[in-house]
C-alpha cells in the first residue's frame, strides 16, 4: 500500500507539473492572453485537464515494473555512444515506417490499416491545427492598409503573408474539414469490419471499441455541418451546432485519458522496446540450464527474473545456487511440464495400489 500511495503522489505531482507548463505557456505564447479567444475557454480547460489526467496515466505506466525496465534499458541501448549515429538512423526509418506508416497494423490486413492510418492522421492534422489556435499560440490578422492579405502570427511573431483568396488560404482555412472527412471515412470503414468481422465482434467491448469510434464520428461531422452553416446556410443553426461541437470535443478530451486512445501516446515508446530486442539479439545469449542450447538475450533473461522478483514471483530452481527458471528454453520447459505431470501421474498411481493391497490384507471383518 506505501508503494502504491507513493507511485500515485510521484503521477500526481508529474500531472500538476505538465498542467502548470501547459497553462503558462498559454499564457506567454498569447502574450497574456491577448490573443486568447474567451469563446474557447471551455476547450482549454479541457485541454489541460487531458493534460493532467494523460501524464499521470503515463507516469504510473512507466513507473510499472516491465515497463520501467524496458524504458531505461531501451535508452540506455539507444544512447550507447558507440551505436548512437546508426540508432539515429534506424530511429527515423522506424518511426516512418512504423508510426507515420502505420506498418505494424498493414501486416493485420489492408482494410484495418486503411481505417487506423485515416483517423490517426485526421486526428493529428485536427490536433494540429485546434490546440495552437485555442491556445492563443497561431491568429491571423489582415495586413494593414491591404484587406487582400492575411498575415500569420505564431506566439505574437509575424510569420507569414499569403493572400486570402489563394489556394493556400483555401487549404489552411479549411484545414479541419480535411481532418474530418479522413476521420469520417476511416471510422466507417471501422464500423464495418466491427459489423462483418466475427473475431472482431466477439472480443470487441462498447467502452473500448465503440464509444471511441461514436465520439470521432459526432465530433466530425458537427464540425462539418459548422462550416455548412456558415458557408452555405448564411449561419442557420451556427449558435446550436458550435455549443454541439464544444460538447463532443470537451467530452473528447475529458475521457481521452481513460479510453482506449490513451494508446496513442503509448505506442511511440514501442520504437524504444525494438532497440532493446536489436541489442538483445546481438549481445551474448543465454544457454538453457537443462540442454545446454542457446535461445535468448542473456540481457532479457536477467531482466525478465528481476521484474519476476519486483512483483513478487519467486522462480528459483531448487538444487542450483543463483538458477532460475527463465534460464530453462521452452522446449525444456514444456519437456519438465510433462515429466513433473508423469511424475504426479505415478506418485498418484503408486498411493492407489498401496491402499488397494492394504485393503486386500485386512480382509473382511467379522460380525460375530
Amino acid at each position: 500500500m506505501k508503494r502504491l500511495a507513493a507511485e500515485n503522489i510521484r503521477a500526481g505531482v508529474a500531472g500538476v507539473l505538465a498542467t502548470l507548463v501547459l497553462a503558462a505557456l498559454i499564457v506567454v505564447g498569447s502574450r497574456n492572453l491577448n490573443h486568447f479567444d474567451a469563446a474557447l475557454v471551455g476547450y482549454t480547460f479541457a485541454t489541460l485537464f487531458a493534460t493532467f489526467g494523460i501524464t499521470y496515466r503515463y507516469a504510473m505506466w512507466l513507473q510499472r515494473p516491465p515497463t520501467q525496465l524496458y524504458w531505461r534499458r531501451g535508452w540506455q541501448v539507444f544512447l550507447n555512444p558507440r551505436f548512437l549515429g546508426q540508432n539515429l538512423l534506424e530511429l527515423a526509418r522506424r518511426f516512418f515506417l512504423e508510426f507515420a506508416a502505420n506498418r505494424f497494423i498493414f501486416r493485420r490486413g489492408k482494410k484495418r490499416w486503411i481505417a487506423h492510418w485515416l483517423i490517426m492522421w485526421g486526428c493529428i492534422l485536427a490536433a494540429a491545427i485546434t490546440f495552437p489556435l485555442v491556445w492563443g499560440w497561431i491568429h491571423f490578422e489582415t495586413v494593414p492598409g491591404d484587406t487582400s492579405l492575411y498575415r500569420t502570427f505564431v506566439f505574437g511573431f509575424p510569420i507569414h503573408e499569403f493572400p486570402v483568396e489563394s489556394w493556400l488560404a483555401f487549404l489552411i482555412f479549411h484545414g479541419l474539414v480535411w481532418a474530418s472527412i479522413l476521420v469520417i471515412i476511416g471510422v466507417m470503414i471501422a464500423f464495418r469490419r466491427r459489423m462483418v468481422d466475427h473475431g472482431a465482434v466477439a472480443v470487441q467491448q462498447f467502452g473500448e471499441d465503440i464509444l471511441p469510434l461514436l465520439l470521432l464520428f459526432a465530433i466530425s461531422v458537427t464540425g462539418l455541418m459548422l462550416t455548412v452553416s456558415y458557408t452555405w446556410l448564411r449561419g442557420y443553426a451556427y449558435d446550436f451546432l458550435a455549443i454541439l461541437h464544444a460538447l463532443t470535443v470537451i467530452l473528447r478530451l475529458v475521457w481521452l485519458p481513460f479510453g482506449k486512445l490513451f494508446h496513442l501516446f503509448q505506442r511511440p515508446a514501442q520504437l524504444g522496446v525494438s532497440f532493446y530486442k536489436d541489442a538483445g539479439r546481438s549481445s551474448e545469449q543465454a544457454k538453457c540450464l537443462r540442454c545446454g542450447r542457446p535461445f535468448t538475450s542473456a540481457m532479457m533473461v536477467r531482466d525478465l527474473a528481476t521484474v519476476e522478483r519486483k512483483l513478487g514471483f519467486s522462480y528459483e530452481l531448487d538444487g542450483e545456487s543463483g538458477a532460475h527458471y527463465q534460464q530453462v528454453c521452452p522446449r525444456c520447459r514444456r519437456a519438465l511440464f510433462g515429466l513433473s505431470q508423469g511424475r504426479l501421474w505415478a506418485e498418484s498411481r503408486s498411493t492407489r495400489l498401496a491402499a488397494e493391497r492394504e485393503n486386500e490384507h485386512a480382509g473382511p471383518r467379522s460380525t460375530g
